[in-house]
């Protein structure tokens, strides 16, 4: 098969058919890039000098590539991200914590010397009745900093590179927003004890959420190829609620988004769950998600499985591990997971390689540079066993 550009080989995977090559996704978006440290000790082994490291997402820490990094790697998507309110300015804090155009308060833990997360430190509606909702001051997504300079970006990016372009507006999460607002441990009490509570405030984000996109859309949807959303539904040996409680309170809501999204832009959606999310794939599946991200093995277990069962409907998207064999791995060893997924996941195209989420700063930049070089030698199309 002839060489296709970037966009053509990720949208043929997307398509179920096999392009010239299995498509890799370095830095298109928060969960497929390296987080700060990271990417830093990749550029010092480069030799590269590109300054200080930019972002994706604050909270996320994710950094965006610079294309040089980027074209070393043989990243096929590249990043679009919405911005920030223009005429809302966060409240003072403490040292070490900021306030998100939610109201989320978050602060800094380090896990080791020179690296750092962020956790929410107060969630502003932890002691909210369905009443308080109403009062709550929730962003303005009529603020015109969220889309400041969307549209010529997004043009620039269609008309003048060949990048997959991969766009994450801001307004998509459900459960992860709710939790962030009320608090994770009260949050799931609330499934329980207080329904009308949960129901009141998803059908709140619904609202901020499609109001959100419709802007992001208006302005960039034409020139999108892939479109991110996402919320955490599993954690390693499982489910983070029953699925019947998914079903009840995130699924509707998540389904009328989703259809909102196709109405909107052709783009295919991309869906992030960590863990072991397989109980619920039917269900994303059936409410429009066109890619799951980011396959988890340690989770997921058996990938021939998982293809077997799922593959002429979802693309999978991710699956070389962080877990163990990127930190702690050999870079031949790297090579082997890499060869492994792509058998795995590969054959029929709906598979376009990523790390499973960031890449933290204990992946040795070797380890980086080994993953990408094992992707274009084992991804060639026909595979070969």
């Amino acid at each position: 098969m002839p060489s296709l550009t970037s966009r053509q080989r990720v949208l043929t995977a997307l398509d179920h058919r096999e392009p010239d090559r299995v498509p890799i996704d370095f830095g298109g978006g928060t969960s497929t890039t390296l987080v700060v440290e990271a990417y830093d000790n990749l550029k010092r082994h480069l030799d590269l000098d590109l300054g200080e490291t930019r972002t994706l997402s604050k909270i996320y820490r994710s950094a965006r590539l610079d294309e040089v990094v980027m074209q070393r790697l043989s990243s096929d998507c590249y990043p679009l991200r919405g911005r920030g309110p223009a005429n809302w300015t966060p409240p003072p804090t403490e040292p070490g914590t900021f306030v998100d155009f939610w109201g989320v308060k978050w602060r800094q833990i380090y896990y080791r010397d020179n690296a750092f997360y962020w956790e929410v430190a107060k969630a502003p509606l932890a002691e909210a009745t369905v009443d308080d909702l109403d009062r709550y001051p929730w962003p303005d997504t009529d603020d015109p900093g969220f889309v400041a300079g969307l549209a010529d970006e997004a043009r620039a990016l269609h008309e003048g590179t060949d990048y997959a372009i991969e766009a994450s507006c801001g307004f998509y999460s459900f459960f992860e927003t709710a939790y962030a607002l009320r608090g994770y441990e009260q949050i799931f009490m609330d499934f329980i004890q207080n329904p009308e509570f949960v129901s009141a405030l998803f059908d709140k984000l619904l609202e901020i959420n499609l109001a959100g996109t419709r802007r992001f859309l208006d302005a960039a949807g034409a020139y999108v190829d892939v479109f991110r959303t996402g919320d955490d539904l599993a954690a390693q040996n499982g489910l983070l609620m029953s699925p019947a409680m998914y079903r009840r309170f995130i699924k509707p809501v998540q389904e009328k988004y989703f259809a909102f999204v196709k109405a909107h832009t052709d783009a295919r959606i991309f869906y992030h769950s960590d863990g072991n999310v397989e109980p619920l794939l039917d269900d994303l599946i059936e409410i429009g998600i066109d890619a799951i991200n980011p396959v988890q093995p340690s989770a997921l277990g058996d990938l021939n499985a998982i293809k077997a069962r799922f593959g002429d409907r979802v693309t999978f998207w991710g699956a070389i591990d962080t877990h163990r064999v990127l930190p702690y791995g050999t870079a031949a060893e790297v090579a082997e997971e890499v060869r492994q997924r792509i058998r795995e996941l590969g054959a029929g195209g709906g598979y376009v390689l990523s790390s499973v989420h960031s890449i933290l700063v204990d992946v040795p930049p070797e380890n980086v540079l080994a993953m990408a070089d094992a992707a274009r030698r084992y991804g060639v199309y026909p595979l070969q066993n």
